[in-house]
C-alpha cells in the first residue's frame, strides 16, 4: 500500500511564537537524514516558513529541531531573474503555495518573479536539484544565512565548494558545516559567477547560468568534516533515480505502522505524524573511503570514528517517541544509544539536549530513560551497556562545570534528598532525578552490578521528600526544609518546568502506588485525575514573565487541566488504566486523539518536540503507551485502528 499519498508536510506549521500548531517546519528530508529542506517564506527569525505567506526567499538546508532551539550549518538556494539581489530577503518571490509540490521524497515550487521551476529530492547527506529557467542571464544565488559563509570555485573540475560556522543551537568547537555543488549538465557560467562578502554573515554567491542551458541540474552533499566528505557525499543519481530511492525509504518507515480505517482523515493524520517521528534524530556520521563511521565532534573539534545522531531533547523524546522506535525500528536506537556514549567519552557528559553540540536547553537528565530502556531491550552489548551505566553514575554523583551539562543541583540533592528552592524549576528537578535514579538502578539490576543499587533505589524515593500532605501537591523547599509561601497550585514556571503543581505532582512514572499512598490511596488519587479533568483550564503567570504559548494553548481545549500540548501531560490520561479505571483513560485518550489532532496546518495542540507528540497521537491509536520507560513497561488500551506492528496484528503484537 502507498503510505506517503497521506501524508501531509504541512501538517502543524501554522504557528507564531504566542501559539504553536506544532511550531514544525514542511520539511523534505529522507528518514533520519543528515540533510532536511524546506521553503524560507521570512528568514528574519527562527519561524521562517508561514503556509500563509505567498512569497518565497529560496529552498533553505536546514536543521533545526525547533524554532526554540534554532537553526545551524544552515544555507539557502534561490534561483534569480532579470534582478539579482545579494539580500535573500530583498530578493523574494511570488510563489504558491497550493500549486507546489512539497512531500518528504519531493519538493517543487515555481518562482514566479524569477521565472524558473526548483525541484528537490532529499538524499542521505545532500539533495539531487534541478532548476528549469525560462530566460536566459539567470542565476543560482546560494546565500549564508548566519555566521561566515566561504565559497571556493574549482574551475578546472567545474564544482563549487562552500561552508558555513553559522550555529545558533547548541555549541560546537571549531564547528563548520561544508557542502559540494556538483553538477551534472554544463550549466554553470564561471565567468560571469560572482562572490559576494566572503568569509561575512552576508556572503553569497551568484551562480551564473550559460545562456546556453535552460536547465541547471546538480547534486548537493554537506559534511561536517571537510570538503572532500561533503563531495562524497554527492549521490551520483538521476532526479528520477534520487526521487525512487527516496520513495521507497519513506515507504519502508512508514509501513512499519499499517493501520486500516475507512475515515481518509484518520489516515493522513495517522501517517503525516508517522512521518514526523521518522526525522530526528538526524545523523550527524559519515563513512571514511574505508567505509567507516566517522563523526565531527562538537565537544573536541576533531573527527573521531563511530556513530552519531543529533537534534534531540530527551525531556520530550524520553516518554514517547524513543520508546516507539524500541518497537518498530531498534536497529536506530542501538545506534543512538552507541552515539550517546560517543558523546559521553569526547563531551565528558551524557548528553541532555543535542542539536549539533549540548544545548542544555531542558532540565535534567532523563536521557536515563532512554539508556535504561534501550538495555532493558537488549539493544546494548555489554560493554555499551556498561560504559553507559557509568555515564549516567558520572552525572548522578558530580556536578557539571556548566549548567547545560548533567543535574544542576545534584550536590545539594545528594545532601538533602531534594533540590532546594534557589534552583530553577527545583521541583521539576527533584522529580526528574528520582526517576532517573530509578533508571540507573533498573540498569546496575540488568547488569548484575548491585554494589549500589539499593542506593539508587533509595534515592529513588526522594520525591516523597516534597510532597505536602497539607495541600497534596509536589512543593519547592529551601535548603532548611521550609516550603515556599504562599503557595498556589495553578502557578506555572519558577518551581515548575513548563506546568504548574497541578500537571507536574503527577509525575512519579516509577511508583504510582507510592504516590497513591502520599495522596490516601489509590481513591484518593482517582478523585485526584477526575478533578484534574473536570477542571476549568486556570492558570497564573507566576514564575513566567508573562503567558507563555502553553498556557494559551490549555485554554483553547477544553480538557481540564490536562495540558495535552505538553510533555508533562502526556502520560495523565493513561494513569486511571495503572489504577484499575481503564475506561477512563481510553474516553479521555479517544477524545483527545479526534479533538486535538488532524493533518492540517494547524494539526496539533502544542510543540511537537522531535517526534514526542506525534508519537502520543500513534501510540495512542494503537492502544499501547509507554507509562514507565525506565522499566519498558506499557499500558494497553482498547485500539482505535486495526491493522499491523512490523507485520505483526496489533493485538498479537501487545500480547507478545
Amino acid at each position: 500500500m502507498n503510505y506517503l499519498k497521506y501524508v501531509n508536510v504541512l501538517q502543524g506549521t501554522k504557528n507564531n511564537p504566542r501559539c504553536s500548531n506544532g511550531n514544525i517546519l514542511p520539511l523534505t528530508q529522507l528518514p533520519f537524514g543528515m540533510a532536511a529542506f524546506a521553503p524560507q517564506t521570512n528568514g528574519a527569525n527562527q519561524w521562517w516558513f508561514d503556509p500563509t505567506v505567498p512569497s518565497i526567499e529560496g529552498i533553505r538546508l536546514t536543521h533545526q529541531p525547533s524554532p526554540w532551539i534554532n537553526d545551524y550549518g544552515t544555507l539557502l538556494i534561490a534561483p534569480q531573474w532579470d534582478a539579482k539581489h545579494d539580500n535573500a530577503a530583498a530578493g523574494w518571490s511570488g510563489y504558491r503555495l497550493k500549486d507546489s509540490e512539497l512531500a518528504p521524497d519531493y519538493m517543487k515550487i515555481r518562482f514566479l518573479r524569477s521565472r524558473a521551476t526548483a525541484e528537490l529530492v532529499p538524499t542521505v547527506r545532500g539533495a539531487s536539484v534541478r532548476i528549469s529557467f525560462d530566460e536566459e542571464n539567470s542565476y543560482v544565488s546560494v546565500y549564508n544565512i548566519f555566521g561566515r559563509g566561504f565559497f571556493t570555485l574549482d574551475r578546472e573540475n567545474g564544482l563549487i565548494y562552500g561552508a558555513t560556522d553559522g550555529n545558533k543551537a547548541g555549541q560546537g568547537k571549531d564547528f563548520k558545516m561544508h557542502f559540494a555543488i556538483r553538477p551534472k549538465n554544463d550549466w554553470i557560467d564561471f565567468d560571469k559567477t560572482e562572490l559576494v562578502s566572503e568569509g561575512e554573515e552576508k556572503a553569497v554567491l551568484h551562480i551564473a547560468v550559460k545562456s546556453s542551458a535552460k536547465t541547471a541540474e546538480f547534486d548537493l552533499g554537506i559534511s561536517y568534516i571537510d570538503d572532500n566528505f561533503a563531495l562524497r557525499n554527492c549521490e551520483e543519481l538521476t532526479l528520477e533515480e534520487a526521487r525512487e530511492a527516496a520513495i521507497n525509504d519513506w515507504e519502508d518507515y512508514l509501513s512499519k505502522i499499517e493501520i486500516e480505517d475507512s475515515n481518509e482523515e484518520k489516515l493522513r493524520t495517522f501517517y503525516s505524524c508517522m512521518y514526523r517521528t521518522g526525522l530526528f534524530p538526524n545523523l550527524a556520521y559519515e563513512t571514511d573511503e574505508d567505509g567507516k563511521a566517522v563523526h565531527y565532534s562538537p565537544y573536541t573539534g576533531k573527527v573521531h570514528e563511530g556513530v552519531r545522531y543529533t537534534g534531540n531533547g530527551f525531556w520530550d523524546t524520553f516518554r514517547t517517541v524513543i520508546p516507539m522506535y524500541s518497537l518498530i525500528y531498534p536497529q536506530l536506537y542501538r545506534e543512538f544509544l552507541i552515539s550517546l556514549l560517543n558523546d559521553y567519552h569526547e563531551g565528558g557528559w551524557i548528553p541532555r539536549w543535542t542539536a549539533m553540540g549540548e544545548s542544555g536547553c531542558m532540565p535534567s537528565t532523563l536521557t536515563d530513560s532512554v539508556i535504561a530502556q534501550g538495555i532493558l531491550c537488549d539493544l546494548a552489548d555489554e560493554t555499551t551497556a556498561r560504559e553507559l551505566l557509568e555515564g549516567m553514575r558520572h552525572h548522578a554523583e558530580n556536578a557539571a562545570p556548566e549548567a547545560r551539562f548533567g543535574r544542576n543541583g545534584i550536590e545539594e540533592y545528594i545532601r538533602l534528598g531534594y533540590v532546594p528552592s534557589d534552583y530553577k524549576e527545583s521541583v521539576n528537578l527533584t522529580l526528574d532525578f528520582a526517576y532517573s535514579d530509578y533508571c540507573i538502578a533498573q540498569v546496575m539490576k540488568k547488569l548484575g552490578d548491585t554494589k549500589d543499587e539499593e542506593k539508587y533505589r533509595q534515592r529513588a524515593q526522594y520525591y516523597r521528600n516534597i510532597f505536602d500532605k497539607k495541600t497534596g501537591f509536589m512543593r519547592a523547599k529551601d535548603a532548611e526544609g521550609n516550603m515556599r509561601e504562599p503557595f498556589d497550585p495553578y502557578s506555572w514556571g519558577g518551581d515548575y518546568t513548563e506546568a504548574s503543581a497541578w500537571q507536574t505532582s503527577l509525575f512519579v512514572p516509577h511508583d504510582l502506588e507510592g504516590l497513591a499512598e502520599l495522596m490516601g490511596g489509590r481513591d484518593a488519587l482517582i478523585a485526584r485525575l477526575d478533578e484534574f479533568f473536570a477542571s476549568e483550564s486556570l492558570y497564573r503567570t507566576g514564575g513566567y514573565f508573562g503567558e507563555i504559548h502553553e498556557m494559551t494553548e490549555m485554554t483553547i481545549m477544553d480538557f481540564g487541566l490536562c495540558s495535552i500540548n505538553n510533555q508533562p501531560s502526556f502520560s495523565i490520561p493513561y494513569l486511571y488504566a495503572c489504577l484499575g479505571c481503564r475506561e477512563k483513560t481510553e474516553y479521555w485518550v479517544k477524545r483527545i486523539c479526534e479533538e486535538a489532532f488532524d493533518s492540517s496546518c494547524e494539526g496539533y495542540p502544542g510543540d511537537e518536540d522531535n517526534g514526542s507528540m506525534a508519537a502520543w497521537y500513534i501510540l495512542s491509536m494503537i492502544g499501547y503507551y509507554p507509562i514507565n520507560p525506565g522499566n519498558n513497561e506499557w499500558i494497553k488500551i482498547t485500539p482505535q485502528v486495526k491493522g499491523k506492528i512490523c507485520g505483526v496484528d496489533i493485538e498479537e503484537f501487545k500480547n507478545r
